[in-house]
């Protein structure tokens, strides 16, 4: 099993990497894990408390249950992945069964901030992408998906979303083997990466 992280910021272009990444990769054989189905169960905050929230901490997630279970899909065991209601700020009853596959890429803005999580990563890659530009893309993201006005968003990308890029994410960027610059858009680090994973996994 080979295991991939894919880390960056919001609206850096992390899900249209593995979008591509994954056409390019044999089929079948990829399993995308994301960090965010992994945030805390908040059912038993008071709903006005879950609103205050940070979604942008290390503290945030449960990355002691990813960590397990990245062991046991490592181990040939399949696990139940949790699915997270953004609505409730809670996780739902039913849970998603993951089976392991040759490839699992785990995908999410920490996934390259705690040290345990990425001992377990044969390969670590940052998505980057200008300020400004991720900024769009969280504006269009969530006016359309989640509702929100422009004040809104503005507010809590200068209020949350930069801070925590700046002290949480940013970093992370030195840990990575590969940076992509210009998200999902460089075609060309997509295609050298996907090269490069199926060589270790003739390799093995």
């Amino acid at each position: 099993m080979f295991i991939i992280g894919i880390a960056g910021g919001t609206g850096s272009g992390k899900t249209t990497v593995v979008r591509k990444l994954i056409e390019r990769l044999p089929k079948g054989e990829v399993t995308v894990i994301p960090l965010d189905s992994y945030y805390n169960d908040s059912s038993d905050v008071p709903v006005e408390e879950r609103q205050k929230i940070n979604f942008d901490h290390p503290d945030a997630f449960e990355r002691p249950l990813l960590e397990k279970h990245l062991k046991e899909l490592k181990a040939g065991q399949a696990v139940e992945q949790p699915i997270y209601d953004y609505i409730t700020s809670s996780r739902q009853k039913e849970t998603v069964h993951v089976e392991p596959t040759e490839i699992v890429i785990v995908e999410g803005i920490m996934v390259l901030h705690d040290p345990d999580l990425r001992e377990q990563l044969d390969l670590k890659v940052f998505v980057d992408a200008d300020g400004d530009d991720r900024l769009i893309r969280v504006i269009k993201r969530d006016i359309v998906e989640r509702g929100r006005t422009v004040e809104a968003v503005i507010d809590r990308y200068q209020k949350v979303l930069k801070p925590m890029h700046e002290q949480f994410i940013e970093p992370c960027k030195r840990y990575a083997n590969v940076i992509i610059p210009q998200g999902g858009h460089n075609n060309a680090a997509i295609n050298m990466m996907a090269k490069f994973i199926k060589q270790q996994l003739k390799d093995h």
